[in-house]
């Protein structure tokens, strides 16, 4: 399937009320399939209404990898989900405190992720969209669950080690200092389970590095209802959705994955990126010297990266994009590669750059998804207190 995006024509007016009328548009994504915790969504009619929760940090733009590896599958998400399902995107602001951040920048990027989840095609009418910090009940519940779990549980979780590796620009885990853990980014897994019971959940589609966590969240659930039984179960046991889409690795270091965080600006492609830009960054792309084009990850990672980002942006096979390319050179691939990076995210720049400055109507959308947030959560969060005697 093309992940072409459908711009709309926008109305020229610029307040509130137009951003809504002209906010509407599709978008073609990649597949999905679950895990293996969870049904067969292709063969199986929904038994019950799903409620499908994620979330975002607003460390920085979004970059390629993060918009084909999660942004437009939840837009995919929205499309196909059942009128009857919970859509919950959360801009996740109390995960980006377990790592330093400018408060002033933060404060921006706060503004600018939502701009983001708007412009990739996220329809606050259909979904509930909000930022994190506007709920008290994640904290609340996080403290709850806190208090259930294990420390051995937290010490296996591998995440926060790489989280710390990042931010100190380490090769590997075993470059990590653990005297630069906080307990914020030690307990930070209990806070995304949170953050997904606080809805009940029943589904969460995360990279599959977050797998980890996804048990552990699934693990405090049970946990929580053996030990304050009621009647039935208060949480279900959220399923795991797993993106098809490619694992975009940095164009200067193919063996690491596509980060915010790498010293490298070159490394990566982001959603604001001009077509010279893009052009420039995928042109000094590294590569071999090897001539001719093969799908090779192991011994060609470097060709294997270009023709994965080709794939994903146009939909075709990876093998396909090869034969095609098998007795060109890299310059021919880099240049069409180029030409579909920007023919993905042309339209949601273009749609970023006009809603980040609508402050009014930024408002208006965090205003109103935090409401809903709040309301569906209140009345987990009541059900919780009484069944743990805070009543």
């Amino acid at each position: 399937m093309s992940l072409l995006y459908q711009q709309l024509r926008r109305a020229s007016s610029s307040t509130a009320s137009t951003c809504r009328a002209s906010h509407s548009r599709n978008i073609a994504a990649r597949g999905l399939r679950v895990s293996a915790v969870a049904r067969d969504e292709k063969t199986a009619p929904h038994a019950s209404p799903r409620v499908v929760f994620s979330g975002i940090q607003p460390t920085g733009l979004p970059h390629l990898g993060n918009l084909l590896g999660a942004l437009l599958n939840w837009v995919k998400l929205q499309r196909e989900a059942a009128p009857e399902d919970k859509l919950i995107y959360s801009i996740v602001g109390w995960h980006a405190l377990t790592l330093p951040q400018d408060p002033k920048e933060l404060s921006v990027a706060r503004s600018d992720m939502l701009a983001v989840l708007l412009a990739v095609g996220l329809d606050p009418k259909r979904s509930i969209i909000f930022h994190q910090d506007k709920n008290l009940h994640h904290a609340e519940l996080a403290w709850i669950l806190n208090c259930i779990t294990p420390m051995g549980k937290l010490k296996r979780m591998t995440t926060w080690k790489s989280r710390l590796a990042a931010s100190r620009n380490a090769r590997d885990d075993s470059e990590v200092d653990e005297s630069h853990l906080n307990a914020g980014l030690f307990t930070y897994p209990v806070l995304q389970a949170a953050d997904i019971l606080a809805y009940r959940a029943t589904h969460v589609p995360v990279g599959e590095d977050q797998q980890q966590h996804i048990e552990l969240c699934r693990d405090l659930a049970d946990s929580f209802n053996r030990t304050f039984t009621g009647k039935r179960p208060l949480f279900p046991l959220p399923q795991h959705v797993i993106t098809s889409s490619c694992r975009v690795l940095s164009l200067k270091d193919p063996s690491s994955k596509m980060s915010k965080s790498s010293p490298d600006l070159n490394s990566r492609i982001l959603l604001t990126d001009s077509p010279s830009k893009v052009r420039s960054k995928i042109r000094g792309a590294v590569t071999d010297s090897t001539l001719g084009i093969t799908y090779d990850p192991v011994a060609r990672p470097g060709a294997a990266n270009l023709l994965s980002i080709f794939s994903a942006c146009t939909g075709e096979e990876v093998t396909t994009l090869a034969e095609r390319y098998a007795e060109k050179g890299h310059g021919d691939l880099k240049s069409d590669v180029a030409d579909a990076v920007e023919e993905l995210i042309k339209g949601p720049r273009a749609e970023f750059e006009r809603l980040r400055s609508e402050k009014e109507y930024l408002a208006s959308v965090a205003k109103e998804g935090a409401e809903k947030a709040r309301a569906l959560s209140e009345v987990t969060i009541r059900e919780v207190r009484a069944r743990i005697g805070l009543v």
